[in-house]
């Protein structure tokens, strides 16, 4: 496996080198966004990783250009920028995890096995391009969500959130499941991200509707049905 690593810290980066590199991996090194960009627009990395606050193109928009060449490539950003507001520019900008500094290598490891065995398993298993409840409609290969016809523009995040929930309607699904599911991570009850983003969600797909699909279950969770 060949990973692409973005971090301007030469410590932080030989340190992380150096440990993944005994796991097993290939790993290589840019100090700052523009290097970054111009080595994964020139290779196809399993997987990337990449620090917020870097010289020359911050790990946001890295991000984004990544998403715009390789949507299929998980990204992990690994930053000391950790309040709720920075998780959710990081998701929105299409990252798969965010991991905050300072953190046990361990739990990086573990999270990059988890993201290569979803994006294995997801490359090898047959997906239906349409999904359908009630009168929406998500076309996984075209990345249009409406609703009545109506198109509705979401951010990658919200998309994985909400073909999650379609996957998984009628059945009540809690904070944890949603967060290990969608975020690939466990769920930190200092942080209330999740229901952040259900809010977002649920003023695009239900706000303008008279019959609501989004229900919070108190004390459980979130329930994807009609009324």
């Amino acid at each position: 496996m060949e990973l692409l690593l973005v971090e301007d810290d030469l410590r932080v980066s030989e340190l992380i080198k150096r440990g993944l590199e005994e796991q097993g991996y290939l790993v290589t090194l840019a100090y700052d966004g523009l290097m970054g960009k111009k080595l994964m627009t020139s290779n196809r990395y399993d997987l990337i990783i990449t620090d917020i606050v870097l010289p020359q193109m911050n790990g946001i928009e890295l991000c984004k250009e990544i998403r715009m060449i390789w949507p299929e490539i998980p990204v992990i950003m690994l930053t000391a920028l950790g309040t709720t507001d920075d998780k959710i520019d990081g998701f929105d900008a299409g990252a798969d995890d965010y991991l905050v500094k300072p953190f046990d290598f361990r739990e990086l490891h573990a999270r990059i096995k988890a993201l290569l065995n979803r994006s294995q398993s997801t490359s090898q298993a047959p997906l239906t391009n349409l999904l359908k409840y009630a009168d929406l409609e998500m076309n996984l290969q075209t990345n249009v969500v409406s609703r009545m016809g109506m198109e509705i523009s979401l951010t990658p995040k919200e998309f994985k959130l909400l073909e999650y929930m379609l996957r998984n309607k009628e059945r009540i699904l809690t904070r944890t499941e949603i967060a290990e599911k969608v975020w690939d991570t466990h769920f930190d009850t200092g942080t209330n991200f999740i229901d952040v983003y259900m809010n977002y969600l649920r003023k695009k797909i239900d706000k303008n509707f008279d019959h609501k699909l989004i229900h919070t279950k108190i004390g459980m969770g979130f329930i994807f049905k009609e009324n």
